[in-house]
């Protein structure tokens, strides 16, 4: 197996001002032409949850409510998982490239969290016409538009 060495492009700034990214100065030319992009995927390390005990869990005993009693880890959004990485579509809102800030609409990231990546979202790669998705969850919302009015404490067992 072959080792991997991931390191930070920055950090995930949350708070009462909003949401932002704050890039790196050695990572900031990597945001050239980002500019023309509405949104980013952001690829972030749960940092809060990885230690021995969460990164050997691989079941979860019904997080959802209607949906399976017993879920495998990669069938969940978890932070709980072998590797905790997160991805997180946002709106871009402003590109400030010589600071290396993109202020974006929204993260459920914590403030502080590293950043490992930024991919430019391009319908063309990420958007799937008719996604199937299990029963339990079908009355989800279908855009992360219609998901900011969904009442979602009423989804979780947690």
């Amino acid at each position: 197996m072959t080792t991997c060495n991931v390191n930070p492009i920055g950090t995930i700034c949350n708070n009462d001002n909003g949401a932002w990214i704050e890039i790196l100065p050695e990572y900031r030319p990597a945001l050239q032409a980002l500019g023309g992009f509405s949104h980013i995927n952001v690829i972030w390390w749960f940092s809060e949850c990885d230690n021995e005990a969460a990164r050997a869990i691989l079941e979860a005993e019904q997080p959802y409510k209607n949906a399976p009693g017993i879920m495998g880890i990669f069938a969940t959004r978890s932070p709980a998982r072998p590797n905790p990485l997160a991805l997180t579509a946002a709106e871009v809102l402003q590109l400030d490239l010589k600071n290396g800030i993109i202020r974006i609409d929204y993260t459920d990231a914590n403030d502080g969290t590293p950043v490992l990546d930024i991919k430019p979202y391009t319908p063309s790669m990420d958007r799937v016409e008719s996604p199937r998705v299990p029963k339990w969850c079908g009355h989800w919302p279908k855009s992360r538009e219609e998901s900011a009015d969904f009442a979602w404490e009423n989804e979780f067992n947690f």
